[in-house]
């Protein structure tokens, strides 16, 4: 059968792309852009990507496209598709209905988190020798693909609650119809597709009434908008995971997160000590060791896995020293991940600078964080949450800010408590940041986006400088 993907560059449908591909299907795809790390692993999948206005694709008809929800009535492509009356159907829908249908389906669902709580369950399984399938909005470090069919009845996947398609409306998670559900946390988000919180929370009571009896639910404790959510009507068996009061609880053995013991209901059952930072990966790692362990990994061997994962590409991932200056790249992109990604990393530098002997630069002035942004999502950039973005940063020793012009809207620089800078180019920040930056600087690179390739031409430009503040 031959596929074409409409919308192919997203995380999303490019995984579809590879999991049609790895089932024997033709596969063809369009998009307006396209770059790593999707172009890579389309290319390794020879998965051939035209240009999204591109009609050849139409001249000798594929036996279905796949719509992916990025695209809209009036595109070339999408009018093409509809007047030529082609068979077509969203990417949830195909692959609910090819792949996901007699599987053991794990979803994790959940406002932050997703990527990487659904990379640790993937792990886990596979460290087991479960070898599961599974979609992934990133690129898990441990198999270096976003998508994998995999040969046993398991299959992990991001549950997005973003709309389906232009023709489907429902969140993309209702199609799923997981045995085991993750739902991590609940804020309000997506603020082009939902008017407010309660929109939300009617999706992911939908997707409550689509896990089986005898499945199992996950979620921390104490979490409002879940709460409210769950009492609305749950018939699934729940647990709970989280630092205190829950199922299953982390002890601390590290407040950077870097260590802790992990129980079930009082018993300890073993310890992770891993290169991830931060309180959100604990909770993180929690949901995945009860969902692994649903799925029948002995606890014991699914918190042992944990020491061995390695996180997510585009998850505060290091990508590369300079003069002295490390980079980081990091996907966060809304007001909560953005804290907790900053504060993990504050906890593990103060713990690092307190085990050295030299815990200071020339000068004596310790390491800074420095946060770099772009506020490049849709809610952001309607301005939903300008107001509480200064309070994410409060970690942060100096806060860079590149914000487009055409967006229109204003940072509130005097309710940030450190120096706030903007930059309306990519080429006014790097060379503000070149002149500013200083040797023993963490540089923190935010967006959900490919931010202009910044981050590399960083690395390039301090490599290339005599020297620096």
């Amino acid at each position: 059968m031959h596929i074409h993907i409409l919308g192919i560059a997203g995380t999303f449908m490019g995984g579809v792309a590879q999991l049609a591909k790895a089932k024997g299907h033709q596969v063809s795809g369009s998009d307006k852009a396209i770059y790593p790390p999707m172009s890579t692993q389309l290319e390794q999948a020879g998965i051939a990507v035209m240009a999204d206005d591109d009609l050849s694709f139409l001249q000798n008809p594929p036996d279905q496209v796949v719509i992916g929800n990025a695209m809209r009535r009036g595109q070339v492509c999408v009018e093409a598709t509809l007047n030529a009356q082609q068979v077509y159907t969203s990417g949830p829908q195909w692959l609910a209905e090819n792949v996901l249908h007699d599987r053991w389906v794990i979803a994790v669902a959940g406002t932050h988190g997703k990527t990487t709580t659904s990379s640790m369950v993937a792990w886990i399984l596979d460290y087991a020798g479960l070898n599961p399938g599974f979609l992934i909005g990133g690129v898990p470090e441990n198999f270096g693909v976003s998508a994998r069919l995999g040969d046993t009845p398991f299959f992990v996947v991001e549950a997005d609650e973003y709309d389906t398609a232009f023709f489907d409306k429902r969140s993309k998670f209702v199609h799923y119809h997981p045995r085991t559900l993750v739902m991590n946390n609940l804020e309000f988000d997506h603020a082009d597709i939902f008017p407010d919180l309660a929109a939300i929370q009617t999706q992911f009571h939908h997707l409550v009434r689509t896990v089986p009896g005898n499945g199992l639910i996950i979620y921390p404790p104490r979490e409002q908008a879940l709460d409210e959510v769950l009492a609305r009507g749950c018939w699934t068996p729940t647990q709970t995971g989280g630092l205190e009061q829950a199922d299953w609880q982390a002890m601390l053995h590290s407040d950077d997160g870097s260590a802790f013991s992990v129980s079930f209901q009082g018993q300890v059952i073993g310890q992770v000590a891993w290169t991830m930072t931060g309180l959100h990966n604990v909770q993180n790692a929690l949901s995945a060791i009860a969902a692994s362990v649903h799925a029948g990994v002995p606890p014991v061997e699914a918190v042992s896995a944990l020491n061995g994962f390695k996180g997510v590409r585009r998850r505060m991932s290091k990508v590369g020293e300079a003069k002295g200056v490390t980079v980081y790249d990091d996907f966060a992109h809304h007001p909560t991940a953005i804290g907790l990604t900053l504060q993990g990393l504050k906890n593990q530098l103060k713990n690092k600078l307190q085990n050295q002997q030299n815990t200071t630069r020339p000068g004596g002035q310790t390491a800074r964080l420095i946060a770099v942004f772009e506020p490049r999502s849709n809610t952001m950039r309607l301005g939903v949450h300008k107001a509480s973005l200064p309070a994410a940063f409060v970690d942060a020793d100096a806060v860079y800010a590149y914000i487009d012009p055409a967006w229109n809207w204003v940072l509130p620089t005097d309710a940030f408590s450190q120096t706030l800078t903007v930059a309306n180019s990519y080429e006014t920040l790097l060379d503000t940041l070149i002149d500013q930056l200083r040797a023993g600087d963490h540089v923190v690179m935010m967006s959900n986006g490919s931010f202009g390739g910044l981050h590399q031409r960083l690395l390039r430009a301090l490599s290339e400088s005599v020297t620096l503040v």
